[in-house]
């Protein structure tokens, strides 16, 4: 029988287990310094791009002026001569309140594996849903939200939890996005240090308790200081003590002053559409917006207000080579199906991403983030017009490897010139260039002023193409 040294079995365990203990043992101050310094959870960065879903009352009327946010629908019923207002009169009369909707969201149709099918075939690592927005519904069982929650009325079923069971089933990360105030709550509107106190502190709470989720974005912050919103405090609670305190990613938004400032990641917001961003060299950054104006569902916009796959596929490309994110959001009806054009686009994505997924997840930026021009018109009609060469190209590195994805599909010869003996990796020679995708061997040539590679005419996308660059040691 060997002899087992138990003593020293035990003290082995121990040193393996350091790392661990240390990191746990960390502990978090309720101030913005010690809190910025907590390191974000790998996984965010890897992901690249989730989906960002707003769902509420507000996807029963669905109906906003064109370029408008439609989930501000309540707050827009606040001026009497706004187009809102007009449209909520002449469909459902000068009598039926906001509140009447609630009702009418049954979410009859909402079959969550279904909806997690087909962020799973966006190719999209994590998804946000609203859980809560500035009109203060629920899609949990809350009790600070006693009959405005989509258990006590409308589906009688708890959203939150039944989609992050099924997306979590498909190996998804599930998040939240949370508002912070409620237009009007009259607890929010009299006595704002008591909102804090008593609804918004314990309501965040639960929500972590129940779901905990890996990701939280917060909004609605922009009325109060986070010294005011008590942030820093909560935020201390949710990473020293919350069920995901080692997983969870958290967004700037959690007080006026905050934004660009503190937190987890930074946001933009219809801003960083692949343009030039400050914020991507002082921290990790992710762009929020919708295929189409709006975040909630919009019976007013066309197909001509949607972007299509190959433009949401370059803004895509464009924040990654940045070292940014994409949550692209989707807004489901108040029957709870997600819009076949809204679900064509996702699928659209992920069968880019199939081909071209090695670029973009767990990639960093290269030395320049890309050639051609950088920064599009701005706004969406510009930003659908964007005319892309196979000049303009996009870079990220993983594992030794360069990928130069070219935003425009070449017809022939494409010339890489920071890939080039002098460009923005002078003195590294290329060892060799493979298209993703294809099994065709290519023919190129490092030349002083640029890396110069011969396309095949069969290429495997309809458009943004991969070449993959091995640079010798």
């Amino acid at each position: 029988m060997p002899i087992r040294n138990h003593g020293l079995s035990c003290l082995v365990a121990v040193l393996l287990a350091l790392p661990f203990l240390s990191a746990a043992a960390e502990k978090y101050e309720p101030n913005w310094k010690s809190l910025d310094a907590r390191p974000i959870p790998a996984w965010f960065d890897e992901a690249k791009f989730g989906i960002f879903i707003h769902w509420g009352v507000y996807s029963v009327p669905a109906w906003g002026p064109k370029g408008s946010y439609a989930e501000w629908y309540w707050d827009a019923l606040q001026n009497k001569s706004s187009a809102t207002s007009k449209f909520h009169a002449k469909t459902y009369g000068p009598n039926f309140k906001y509140q009447d909707f609630a009702p009418q969201f049954t979410a009859e149709l909402f079959e969550p594996d279904q909806w997690a099918d087909i962020f799973v075939r966006s190719g999209a690592r994590y998804v946000v849903l609203t859980s809560k927005h500035h009109e203060g519904f629920c899609l949990w069982p809350n009790a600070d939200s006693w009959n405005w929650n989509s258990v006590d009325v409308g589906p009688h079923r708890d959203l939150c939890g039944d989609l992050a069971k099924s997306v979590r089933s498909r190996g998804l990360k599930m998040g939240f996005y949370y508002s912070l105030y409620e237009w009007f709550n009259p607890v929010y509107q009299m006595d704002f240090p008591r909102f804090v106190r008593e609804h918004f502190h314990p309501q965040f709470k639960d929500l972590v308790m129940r779901y905990k989720p890996s990701i939280i974005f917060a909004d609605g912050e922009w009325g109060h200081t986070s010294a005011e919103w008590k942030s820093e405090e909560l935020m201390a609670w949710l990473y020293n003590e919350s069920p995901c305190r080692d997983e969870v990613v958290i967004d700037d938004r959690w007080g006026k002053d905050t934004r660009s400032h503190h937190g987890g990641y930074y946001t933009t917001e219809y801003g960083e559409v692949g343009g030039d961003t400050k914020l991507g060299a002082a921290r990790k950054f992710e762009e929020c917006r919708g295929i189409g104006a709006s975040f909630g569902y919009n019976r007013n916009e066309t197909i001509d207000d949607y972007q299509s796959a190959y433009g949401l596929v370059c803004v895509l490309v464009n924040l990654v080579s940045k070292g940014g994110n994409l949550l692209l959001d989707i807004g489901p009806t108040g029957d709870g199906r997600i819009p076949v054009i809204m679900q064509q686009r996702l699928i659209e994505m992920g069968d880019w991403l199939k081909v071209n997924g090695e670029a973009i997840y767990g990639t960093h930026p290269w030395k320049v983030s890309g050639e051609g021009p950088t920064k599009p018109a701005k706004g969406q009609e510009a930003e659908r017009k964007q005319v892309f060469k196979p000049s303009d190209i996009r870079f990220t590195t993983k594992d030794g490897a360069v990928y130069a994805i070219c935003l425009a599909l070449p017809t022939g010869e494409v010339r890489i010139a920071s890939l080039g003996k002098s460009g923005a990796q002078a003195g590294a020679s290329v060892r060799s260039v493979e298209l993703l995708g294809s099994d065709a061997k290519l023919t190129w040539s490092q030349e002083a002023d640029a890396l110069v590679v011969q396309c095949p005419r069969s290429l495997p996308c309809q458009y943004a193409i991969t070449l993959k660059v091995a640079l010798n040691p």
